[in-house]
């Protein structure tokens, strides 16, 4: 995988010590439209299922991942799809 694949795992693993973590980089179904990147890693979609989000509304579960990955959604990452699951949940 690529850099900001690794510094997405990173960060996230790092921030909420995950039990699922599933990063797809669907670049690719967005060659050609704003954002877009030669290459990829412009487009991600993550699944993270961690403690840290018992008894957040679903607001503030995404908050919480965008302030972990801020660096990257501020430079090269353009897109973010995030579901933020507590255990237990599907």
């Amino acid at each position: 995988m690529g850099a900001i694949f690794d510094a997405i795992h990173q960060k996230l693993t790092s921030a909420f010590a995950p039990s699922r973590l599933e990063i797809e980089d669907d670049s690719a179904r967005h060659h050609g439209h704003a954002g877009a990147r030669p290459g990829g890693e412009s487009h991600f979609n993550v699944t993270i299922e961690s403690a840290a989000f018992a008894g957040e509304p679903k607001v503030a579960r995404q908050r919480m991942v965008y302030r972990a990955l801020a660096e990257e959604l501020a430079g090269p990452l353009h897109a973010l799809s995030v579901k933020a699951l507590a255990p237990g949940e599907s």
